[in-house]
């Protein structure tokens, strides 16, 4: 049998005395479009984060198409325990962030190829080339040399998205990605998201759009108090929600 394309299991975190997720487990096969809904608070950002270990789980175990996240317990702190196989399976799981985190400094087309230069080995010409094309497919190929602080918001987002492609990633990690938008601007990163999930790219998003959500995604998973309290097909999930947590929140959304 083929390996999932990531598998989640028992991730637990906790800040102090507060545990933000109470052990949650995932699995998205390749081609999965994954909407990670919940109301603020509910960890979604943070289980994100513990994927790609930009937070370290308490517990929990993450395979990226069969290979394991190793981790390794030094007195009493858990930690990666190859520091050079997390940046490499960073790079096969890319992230979106709200807030876009392109560097200033940079331009559009030098943001995006940075990393396949300087992770990948990408000889600079060829990422230059790559990066142009992915430019044209978000919708950007006239503004290749600007700078970030002269793109809206939207276009600043495209961008991360190019970026995170020009990774060649097997998962994308989506983490609220219109949410810091306006609201006109919203729809031309939304179709772009769309566009990928049909070209079968297999993702993870978490959102407040829930007409991507019911529309676009392959399983929709709504988190509350940090576990999992509904998953399933969109359609069943959003026609007849089983708990009252997930009607009480459908209602606020709508």
């Amino acid at each position: 049998m083929t390996e999932p394309a990531l598998r989640i299991e028992n991730i637990r975190k906790s800040f102090g005395d507060h545990e933000v997720l109470k052990g949650i487990s995932m699995t998205a096969e390749k081609g999965d479009v994954v909407a990670i809904l919940g109301a603020s608070g509910s960890g979604k950002s943070t289980f994100l984060r513990c994927i790609n270990l930009l937070e370290t789980p308490n517990d929990g175990t993450v395979w990226l198409k069969g290979e394991e996240m190793r981790m390794t317990t030094r007195h009493g702190t858990r930690r990666p325990a190859d520091l050079r196989q997390v940046e490499r399976m960073r790079s096969r799981l890319a992230m979106v962030f709200q807030g876009f985190n392109l560097w200033s400094h940079m331009t559009v087309l030098e943001n995006i190829t940075e990393g396949p230069v300087h992770v990948l080995g990408t000889p600079r010409r060829e990422a230059q080339e790559k990066a142009t094309a992915l430019l044209a497919k978000v919708g950007l190929a006239d503004r290749a040399d600007y700078y970030p602080a002269h793109l809206s918001g939207g276009q600043q987002q495209r961008v991360a998205i190019a970026r995170a492609l020009a990774m060649e990633p097997d998962v994308m990690l989506f983490d609220e990605p219109t949410s810091a938008l306006d609201p006109e601007l919203v729809g031309e990163v939304l179709a772009v998201m769309r566009a990928l999930a049909n070209e079968g790219r297999t993702m993870l998003v978490v959102t407040h759009e829930m007409a991507f959500a019911r529309d676009v995604s392959t399983r929709t998973v709504f988190l509350h108090q940090g576990q999992v309290c509904e998953e399933g097909a969109p359609g069943e999930l959003f026609r007849n929600p089983q708990t009252e947590q997930f009607r009480a929140f459908l209602s606020r959304m709508n």
